[in-house]
């Protein structure tokens, strides 16, 4: 349950002026602190955030790993059908393989999500002409 919430609720604190306080307080400690292991530090320039992650992964707990996980899975398709207006075609193959440097650091803890984020990047590659079938 607490992956579940925290799932829900991890752009939260990035996205709008919640406080960690209020999230504690509504749902506990646990999902508090899965939340602030997927938060990027917004006060960091765009491209730090982007390098943050990836040395983050690996030493995020196992619950942050799946959410993170399937959130980078719904950003990969999301980025190969229905991107935002403004992204090149060149900028959202850039996202898709900065997501595999994240992603290296997240697998092992869960091999049907792994499998799924493969599945997910391959089709999203190949939709976006970066790959054959």
């Amino acid at each position: 349950m607490v992956t579940i919430v925290g799932a829900l609720l991890h752009d939260t604190l990035e996205d709008t002026d919640t406080t960690p306080e209020e999230i504690k307080n509504l749902f506990g400690a646990e999902v508090l602190a899965v939340v602030s292991e997927v938060t990027d530090d917004k006060r960091l320039p765009k491209q730090q955030r982007k390098l943050k992650q990836i040395e983050h992964a690996p030493h995020i707990s196992t619950r942050a790993k799946q959410l993170k996980l399937a959130d980078k899975i719904c950003n990969v398709y999301d980025i190969a059908h229905s991107p935002p207006k403004n992204w090149s075609l060149k900028r959202r193959q850039e996202y898709l393989n900065w997501s595999e440097q994240v992603v290296a650091g997240l697998r092992g803890v869960n091999p049907l999500l792994d499998a799924h984020y493969d599945a997910t990047l391959k089709e999203s590659k190949i939709y976006l002409g970066e790959t054959r079938q």
